[in-house]
């Protein structure tokens, strides 16, 4: 429900803030801090100073020309 909500955001940065207003009133914070950790980890999103980014790309073609690209 978390992922999908950052994925689906207007703005390419959010804050935790904005995000519990766009979920659920059920969802906790002590297990959206936990939630965001997880994506964080999982190389899913970034979070920075400004807020939080989704980064994760599911695009095959990116990810092959990553893999097979070189590094400067």
């Amino acid at each position: 429900m978390v992922e999908d909500t950052l994925k689906d955001m207007d703005g390419s940065i959010t804050s935790i803030a904005e995000l519990k207003r766009k979920l659920p009133k059920q969802v906790n914070h002590n297990t959206l801090k936990v939630i965001l950790n997880y994506l964080e980890e999982s190389n899913k999103i970034a979070v920075t100073i400004m807020g939080i980014t989704w980064i994760h790309n599911t695009n095959t073609n990116l990810r092959n020309a990553i893999s097979k690209g070189l590094e400067v």
